[in-house]
């Protein structure tokens, strides 16, 4: 996964912290979150605050 997979990294941060509210993640927690995903493959320059808005605001929907 890269940074532009959005809904997929969603997906999994859903399936590997059932007990986060994504609503109360800071944006450096996220990012850490992210870089740990199993099959995330890509570099933490290309990250920045518009993809973490976007990854927050796609695990609130797929936790909804």
């Amino acid at each position: 996964m890269k940074w532009t997979d959005i809904n997929d990294i969603a997906i999994e941060l859903s399936e590997a912290h059932p007990d986060k509210d994504p609503l109360k993640i800071n944006f450096v927690d996220l990012r850490d979150a992210v870089m740990a995903l199993p099959g995330f493959d890509d570099v933490p320059e290309r990250c920045g605050e518009k993809i973490l808005e976007a990854i927050q605001q796609a695990w609130i929907d797929d936790v909804e």
